[in-house]
């Protein structure tokens, strides 16, 4: 199991949340964007800059991922491309999808982008605060305890 990270759009402080929790769980997490990034000096994590264009990041992470793998996007299509290939997919916010919301969650985005693009609806979702920030650390403490078992080193919270 691995995490792939959709970067150019995660927040520095997930970012931050991932960072720490690699190198304490010791899982391959690896960023990828079409824009260089730094990460820390670690064996357990990595950057992969793609060319820029629509969805080429999101394209890449797809053809990467194997089952099991867990991907940290907000972006919806991605999400659903990733539950589709038996992947689990968790955003900034600490909300995991799911094969059970993919669908509605795709449909609320369409309608979204429809009301935005008829000046219906301006803006989009409020900055992330304190308590996404512990929704995202917690849910992904939850996800790698399941997943790595208490029996791999360093399995203290991320």
């Amino acid at each position: 199991m691995q995490i792939w990270v959709d970067a150019d759009a995660c927040p520095l402080v997930i970012k931050e949340i991932l960072f720490r929790a690699a190198e304490r769980r010791q899982v391959r997490t690896t960023l990828i964007a079409n824009q260089m990034l730094r990460t820390p000096a670690s064996k357990y994590i990595r950057a992969l800059q793609v060319p820029q264009g629509f969805d080429v990041a999101d394209n890449r992470i797809v053809l990467e991922l194997a089952v099991g793998d867990l991907v940290i996007t907000a972006d919806i299509p991605l999400a659903a491309e990733v539950i589709a290939k038996g992947g689990h997919a968790l955003n900034p916010r600490g909300e995991f999808y799911s094969p059970d919301n993919i669908r509605e969650r795709l449909a609320m985005r369409d309608l979204m982008e429809t009301l935005r693009s008829s000046g219906t609806v301006s803006g989009g979702p409020p900055p992330l605060g304190q308590a996404e920030r512990m929704a995202f650390a917690n849910q992904l403490d939850r996800f790698l305890q399941r997943t790595l078992g208490a029996a791999r080193p360093g399995t203290a919270g991320a």
